[in-house]
């Protein structure tokens, strides 16, 4: 005997038939109950056993479901050209009440990219808006992790923005697997989202699939850092078919993961260099008080933060390092690892930046400015 709601277990089981594709079956659904839908295909119609094998892994792995027609159907996908026809999910679908952006980029993050992302999410929780990314490695991680973080923190979570996972698999299969505290997060917190049945394998061709879902939840789109080709880019596609605004952070053109971030500002894409600007894009209040910038970053030894100090608003080479602190040269080697090993500083092709504090202080504590400056 079927457990869960009858319709939507057939619902699920459709999602299964080769000859239904994802449009048919969204348009047969539009018009008819999934049942309904179940008798049209004759001899290939969901057997009894095929439901209840559905309704017991579905019931074993908490997942429910959603499809066009159904009342909890998410409103913004009712009427997209190219909706999933059924959603499986784990959570609230209540998180897509609330103001959401999507936050996307590169599996290959830099440690200026990791920094964005995170930050970018944690001050977005900390207003109450919804980050809606994917689960793969890199920005997409980084970006849960920014609001995991605001979670971690805060004493009345209710009024945070909750954590929206996009994932291109069935929700019972975890890729990349060292995300799985993330997608547990997610799940308990927020909302993981897949059109994906359970046991579905995260193929390659899915991923663009995905990037369709997660632009349109999004009211705006934040490209952190992305080559000028890939998901990153066909996520920015699907979101301006859409006309969802698009907006890309500024990287350094000598990097080639922030190719495509400056290809979009080239071609009119607003900047992003602070939450900001991602609040204007949503015509919200920029003066409303900030949140406490987190930094869970190790505080920088005296010397370090010294260096980091004569470092801050330049990007400099190692020689120009040299001459502008008077300092041996094997010393600041040294010390640059040391920093960029704690994610205080980049090296973008031989030139080095700092990320974050501008002020001795905030490099954990007051340091003084015993460096020197250069001719």
């Amino acid at each position: 005997m079927m457990s869960l709601d009858d319709e939507r277990v057939v619902a699920a089981v459709l999602t299964t038939k080769p000859t239904l594709t994802s449009r048919k079956l969204s348009q047969l659904l539009a018009q008819q109950t999934p049942s309904e839908v179940a008798l049209t295909l004759g001899s290939n119609q969901p057997t009894l056993q095929e439901c209840e094998r559905m309704a017991q892994r579905l019931e074993l792995t908490a997942m429910s479901v959603t499809h066009v027609g159904a009342p909890d159907f998410p409103c913004m996908l009712q009427h997209d050209p190219t909706r999933s026809p059924v959603l499986f999910y784990r959570g609230n679908l209540g998180a897509l009440d609330q103001r959401r952006v999507g936050i996307v980029g590169t599996r290959s993050a830099t440690a200026a990219g990791r920094y964005m992302a995170s930050h970018i999410s944690f001050d977005l929780a900390e207003q109450g808006i919804a980050t809606v990314s994917g689960l793969a490695r890199g920005i997409d991680a980084w970006a849960h992790k920014g609001v995991s973080v605001a979670y971690s923190r805060s004493t009345d979570r209710s009024r945070l923005g909750i954590p929206i996972g996009v994932v291109a698999s069935g929700l019972d299969v975890v890729y990349p697997k060292e995300n799985i505290e993330l997608w547990n997060f997610i799940s308990e917190h927020g909302l993981l989202l897949s059109e994906s049945p359970p046991g579905t394998s995260p193929e390659p061709y899915r991923f663009p699939l995905r990037n369709r879902v997660l632009a349109a939840l999004s009211e705006v789109v934040v490209v952190v850092e992305s080559r000028a080709t890939g998901g990153s880019m066909i996520t920015v596609e699907e979101a301006q078919k859409r006309d969802i605004t698009v907006m890309a952070v500024p990287g350094s053109p000598r990097n080639t993961s922030s190719a495509g971030t400056n290809l979009l500002l080239q071609q009119g894409c607003a900047p992003v260099v602070s939450v900001d600007d991602v609040l204007v894009a949503l015509g919200l209040d920029t003066r409303r008080v900030h949140p406490p910038l987190y930094d869970d970053r190790t505080s920088l030894l005296p010397e370090d933060a010294a260096l980091a100090c004569a470092m801050a608003g330049d990007a400099l080479t190692l020689d120009q390092l040299v001459l502008r602190t008077r300092r041996d040269v094997v010393d600041i080697a040294f010390a640059l690892g040391r920093m960029e090993s704690m994610g205080w500083v980049v090296n973008n092709g031989g030139w080095w930046e700092v990320l974050g504090a501008q002020t001795p202080a905030g490099y954990g504590g007051n340091h003084g400015s015993s460096y020197r400056l250069g001719d």
